[in-house]
C-alpha cells in the first residue's frame, strides 16, 4: 500500500482493500476479546458447578456412613461407652444429620458465590456498541442512478409469464 502522506493518492481498489482488512482485523480483535472474557466466566461457572455437584454428592453418598459414625461418637461422648446410657441414639443421629446438612449448605453458599461472579462480557459489548455507533454515523456518498443500455432494454422488453408445471 502507498503511504497516504507521500502525496500520491490510492486507488478505489486499494481503499476498499484497506477498509476490508481493517474491518476484518477489528472483528477478529473483538472476537478475541469476547472469547477471553467468556473463558474467564466459564471457568468461574465450572468451579461453581463443581462445588454444587460436590455438595450434592457429599450429602447423598456420605450421609449414611457419616451419620452412623457421628451418631455413635455423640453417644460415646455423652457417656454411652461406659454403660451409663448417654444420649438416646435418636438424638445422636439427628445431630449427625444436622452436621451433614450444614456442610452441604456451606458448599452451596460457595457455589452461589461463584455463580454470582459470572458476568456478561462487558468489555466486548461496550466495544461492539462503540463500533456500531461509529459505523452508523458514516454516510455513503450519493450515487446517481445508472441509466444504461441494459436498463432501457429491460424497460422495453416484453414480460413473459412462466408456468410452474
Amino acid at each position: 500500500m502507498s503511504d497516504p502522506y507521500d502525496g500520491t493518492e490510492r486507488s478505489l481498489g486499494q481503499l476498499v482493500a484497506s477498509a476490508t482488512a481493517e474491518m476484518s482485523a477489528l472483528v477478529h480483535d473483538e472476537l478475541a476479546l469476547a472469547k477471553a472474557e467468556i473463558r474467564q466466566d466459564v471457568k468461574r461457572g465450572v468451579i461453581g458447578s463443581a462445588a454444587g455437584i460436590t455438595a450434592a454428592v457429599v450429602l447423598l453418598f456420605s450421609l449414611p456412613m457419616l451419620s452412623f459414625a457421628l451418631a455413635y461418637a455423640i453417644n460415646t461422648w455423652t457417656g454411652g461407652h461406659n454403660g451409663n446410657g448417654g444420649w438416646n441414639l435418636v438424638w445422636c443421629f439427628l445431630l449427625s444429620f444436622a452436621a451433614n446438612v450444614l456442610l452441604a449448605v456451606l458448599l452451596g453458599v460457595i457455589a452461589y458465590a461463584k455463580f454470582k461472579k459470572v458476568k456478561p462480557p462487558e468489555k466486548s459489548i461496550a466495544s461492539a456498541k462503540q463500533t456500531a455507533a461509529v459505523i452508523s454515523t458514516v454516510k455513503p456518498h450519493p450515487r446517481p442512478e445508472p441509466v444504461g443500455a441494459l436498463d432501457k432494454a429491460l424497460d422495453k422488453a416484453p414480460t413473459v409469464a412462466r408456468s410452474s408445471v
